[in-house]
């Protein structure tokens, strides 16, 4: 290898460590929470840093085929509760798939804007007003319906309409525009 060569390879290696050096200096300077992989920044909106998680390929994919991306990078606040593909992977077998045909962009809106709270709710905050609803807390979704929260023991639980619960198993994911809370089960209005 001539000595062009090796300060070209030198200057690539330099600059790969300078560049996860301002990354991981990035990842210092905010709190970051680790979601399907993926650091996800509070300096970045809600879509910014979705799109990064493994685990919610279904759900970005979903928020695109309703046209909800331009809102949820909008100013919010908002409260996402976002089910990983596990929770769409519960759902009966083709249910995705047929949500997301044009002609049933109606019912796939209401369905993830029921996943959506206007305003931004800490996990903190939700806590609070199950404690201070005497175990329970109804909170209107931008879809128009309400979800209940509940606890049991240290975890943080959401019941849709229907009755189906789902588990916080990650809270307060903080972004720009609002937080995430990630789910364990799709809801349903």
């Amino acid at each position: 290898m001539n000595t062009r060569s090796k300060i070209a390879v030198l200057g690539m290696v330099a600059l790969s460590f300078a560049f996860s050096g301002n990354v991981t200096a990035q990842a210092m300077k905010e709190k970051t929470v680790m979601v399907g992989g993926a650091a996800m920044y509070p300096s970045k909106n809600i879509i910014e840093n979705a799109v990064n998680s493994k685990d919610h390929k279904t759900l970005v994919a979903a928020v695109k085929a309703a046209g909800l991306v331009e809102t949820l990078e909008g100013k919010g606040p908002f409260t996402v509760l976002a089910p990983t593909d596990a929770a769409f992977a519960k759902l009966p077998k083709g249910t995705v798939d047929n949500l997301v045909k044009p002609e049933n962009k109606a019912t796939l809106t209401k369905i993830l804007t029921y996943h959506v709270l206007a305003g931004k709710y800490s996990a903190k905050d939700i806590w609070a007003a199950v404690k201070a609803g005497n175990g329970k807390s109804m909170m209107k979704t931008v879809e128009g319906e309400d979800v209940t929260f509940w606890t049991k023991g240290k975890d943080l639980y959401v019941t849709d309409a229907k009755g189906n619960s789902a588990k916080i198993t990650i809270s307060d994911v903080n972004q720009s525009n609002g937080v995430i809370h990630v789910i364990n089960t799709v809801l349903m209005p």
